[in-house]
């Protein structure tokens, strides 16, 4: 058998990030040759991936990204069984690789888009890979959304202070000077969104089968009163629904004297201009 060195531990560790007896181990079963080692240690994430297929991945962490320029933004999500791990260095670094991936997927939405996407010279799917082995849980990515605004655009973008739940929404300004005046209220609605998770923009960005439901909902709940008056009462109903859950509608958190529409819409003005939210996502873990 061949002699395992310190130096050669040492060298397995720096490739693969992997503990010093886990990266031993690997060595000698593999006589001390490095690539042979490394792919062992990728069998033992894949190994660990599949014992632990069914397990519920409710903890993680939410990221974003905005590139250089402001005009292409990312928020993903990486999920984990346990806190503990979710606080984790090598896991933390693997999440804010994803966030890096984001920008070259070939598609702006779906997990499944950023698997294939290399970030030095390796791929996202071999880097979770070594992640699972690292630390023995099931790893897996979350969510994953990119936008890509206009001249006149501008995010904003939240994640609270747990890392488990952001948000990311588009704003589109008559003026990149709008644009730019705005970025601050563009954020505090980005925690407007964290926070109160409307369902949709307006009523068109609300599925309508949700809204016929909740009418079904609301007739019944007043079935019993005189049939003339039903209707009237179940459209009050459906009205107060769409006005708590449609995110222009609702009162604002920074000021609830005025709704989220209105706030950019003064923020706006303020700066010389007019702006709307064209859309906006929210991430969270579990």
């Amino acid at each position: 058998m061949a002699e395992i060195t310190a130096a050669a531990v040492a060298k397995l560790r720096k490739m693969s990030g992997q503990g010093m007896m886990d990266c031993k181990k690997a060595l000698g079963e593999t006589g001390g040759d490095l690539d042979k080692a490394m792919e062992l240690l990728r069998k033992k994430g894949l190994a660990t991936l599949a014992k632990r297929a069914e397990r519920a991945t409710s903890e993680g962490r939410v990221v974003y990204k905005i590139s250089d320029d402001g005009k292409t933004a990312v928020i993903t999500s990486l999920c984990c069984e346990t806190d503990f791990v979710a606080k984790n260095d090598d896991f933390i670094a693997a999440a804010e690789l994803l966030a890096e991936c984001g920008f070259k997927a070939t598609a702006d939405s779906g997990p499944e888009a950023l698997a294939t996407v290399e970030v030095g010279g390796r791929t996202f799917s071999d880097i979770l890979t070594d992640t699972v082995s690292k630390t023995g849980e099931k790893v897996e990515v979350g969510h994953f959304a990119r936008y890509t605004c206009g001249a006149a655009g501008v995010f904003g973008s939240y994640v609270h202070f747990n890392s488990k739940v952001g948000a990311l929404l588009e704003i589109e300004a008559d003026s990149d000077a709008v644009a730019q005046a705005i970025k601050q209220t563009a954020d505090e609605i980005a925690m407007h969104i964290t926070a109160i998770n409307p369902l949709g923009l307006d009523k068109d960005g609300i599925d309508p089968m949700v809204i016929e439901k909740e009418r079904a909902i609301a007739a019944e709940q007043v079935k019993d009163k005189p049939a003339n008056i039903v209707d009237k009462i179940v459209d009050g109903k459906i009205g107060k629904f769409l006005k708590d859950n449609c995110l222009v509608e609702q009162p604002f958190v920074k000021d609830d004297s005025v709704t989220v529409g209105k706030a950019l819409a003064n923020a706006a003005k303020a700066a010389g201009g007019q702006a709307k939210i064209k859309r906006f996502v929210r991430v969270d873990i579990g």
